[in-house]
């Protein structure tokens, strides 16, 4: 089994991190008072073992019905996990479009399970196999953002491959703070339509890990028979609770970095790389002459983590998170640095700054 290898993370204020999808602002005001609060609180009882407060100001944020819609977990990695433990056996499988999220591999290698990756057309998109009925395929993963590519599937396509699979179709929508659309609502009028979200991205609680599950009601009432009894500690739960309290912050805070994701694109074009236009808080770029793994050894030598990715059958290239628009300029600044040193071809203008 190959295991799942999270993107690396150096001891605190020694690198620009742009590597692993982290909010580059810290979290709001109510939050830290949230946690600070916790901390004094009776931590030698267990938790709430549900998460109420959470789920009851999540239903609230999101405009659900209630609080049975939503399943609090460790992270969105632990309700992936609970979802594919409790649909997918042993030797039966699940699908994910390729490349994307790999842990969901992972996940099934630990059931063992059959995964099928279903590559993507270009540019991006699913092509129809990914609908297609098999007596053995119990779940079907769609990261929405897509992740390396930062791509989306459109609210309608969603809705058409539902409809054409007799298996439950799990949205990720770990990065749909970002993007102009999301499928909450086909949740409400498809039981077999799932959408994950998770805090450690547009919330700037990737320390805290917490994530949760939107689903219809009976579906959220089996998963809870095998999630841990308390999965979700004090702490993360004040924290989760208060964060969707701070929808105000949370807007001003995506529309900021979506800014600064047009600033990063644009700049990394300007230096002759192919950008995939992206909904979520970071950017695919591929550069025609490669050298991807030397660029980003180079910026790692400069204190800058960026993340290189290679794909067996489909290439490989670097994914670039949004940070603050200082560290994108000094992400730009020593790309151009590196493909100097490397003799990549710089368009004139880039060149002559």
């Amino acid at each position: 089994m190959k295991p799942y290898i999270p993107g690396e993370q150096p001891p605190p204020g020694k690198f620009i991190k742009l590597n692993t999808n982290e909010n580059p602002y810290p979290p709001p005001a109510p939050v830290v008072s949230a946690i600070q609060s916790a901390a004094t609180g009776p931590l030698n009882r267990y938790p709430d073992p549900m998460a109420t407060s959470f789920r009851r100001a999540a239903a609230d944020a999101l405009g659900l019905p209630g609080p049975e819609w939503v399943l609090a977990g460790n992270g969105s990695d632990e309700i992936l996990t609970l979802l594919v433990r409790g649909f997918v056996g042993e030797g039966e499988s699940l699908r994910l479009p390729y490349p994307s999220y790999i842990l969901y591999r992972t996940l099934a290698d630990i059931q063992g399970a059959n995964w099928e990756q279903v590559p993507f057309n270009d540019p991006w998109e699913l092509p129809q196999s990914f609908g297609e009925n098999r007596d053995d395929l119990k779940l079907v993963l769609l990261p929405n953002p897509n992740s390396p590519s930062g791509t989306i599937v459109s609210k309608s396509q969603i809705a058409e491959l539902s409809n054409s699979l007799d298996c439950p179709l799990v949205i990720d929508e770990a990065y749909a703070d970002f993007a102009e659309e999301n499928c909450l609502d086909l949740v409400q009028s498809n039981d077999n339509i799932f959408v994950t979200r998770t805090l450690s991205k547009s919330y700037g609680l990737a320390g805290i890990r917490f994530g949760f599950l939107v689903a219809q009601p009976h579906v959220i009432a089996e998963l809870t028979k095998i999630k841990d009894s308390y999965n979700c500690d004090a702490i993360s739960i004040a924290a989760a609770t208060a964060a969707m309290g701070c929808q105000d912050w949370l807007a001003d805070v995506v529309a900021k970095m979506n800014v600064t994701r047009e600033r990063l694109t644009v700049g990394l074009r300007a230096l002759g790389f192919d950008v995939t236009p992206s909904h979520a808080n970071f950017v695919w770029c591929r550069h025609p002459e490669g050298k991807h793994a030397e660029i980003h050894q180079y910026l790692k030598q400069s204190q800058i983590l960026i993340r290189y990715m290679d794909f067996p059958d489909w290439g490989d290239g670097l994914r670039i998170s949004v940070g603050t628009d200082e560290q994108i300029d000094a992400c730009l600044l020593m790309i151009e640095r590196a493909m100097q040193s490397l003799n990549l071809t710089l368009p004139a203008r880039a060149d002559s700054t």
